[in-house]
């Protein structure tokens, strides 16, 4: 069992940026990738990045290659997010979930996070 809880958000300005960390309990951390996805008003939610078990391997959105990254410290149980160049359009709950792949697919994660407010003024 693995409880994951994000923090970070917040209202920023346009072009500004913010870092995102989920944290996990649990001594196997290291087991799981872990995403992170987005859901706006109503919209459905939407993949947004994800990493690798080891950390070797990232994937990302075509909508956040290049501003967004994200990261893992497994001595730390935490995987970040950070996010630069921010755009009204990435306001939305960010979630962070683990699985034992790092899909883009919601489906193909077994834990989830709460949920962080990130809202982008333009």
């Amino acid at each position: 069992q693995v409880q994951l809880v994000e923090s970070g958000g917040g209202l920023v300005q346009a072009g500004g940026s913010l870092r995102l960390s989920c944290a996990a309990s649990g001594r196997t951390f290291n087991s799981y990738a872990v995403g992170w996805f987005r859901q706006a008003p109503g919209k459905e939610r939407e993949f947004v990045t994800t990493i690798s078990r080891s950390g070797s391997s990232t994937y990302y959105a075509d909508s956040v290659k290049g501003r967004f990254t994200i990261s893992r410290d497994n001595a730390k149980n935490t995987v970040y997010l950070q996010m630069n160049s921010l755009k009204p359009e990435d306001t939305a709950v960010y979630y962070c979930a683990g699985g034992f792949s790092a899909s883009t697919t919601a489906d193909d994660y077994r834990y989830w996070g709460q949920g962080t407010q990130v809202t982008v003024s333009s």
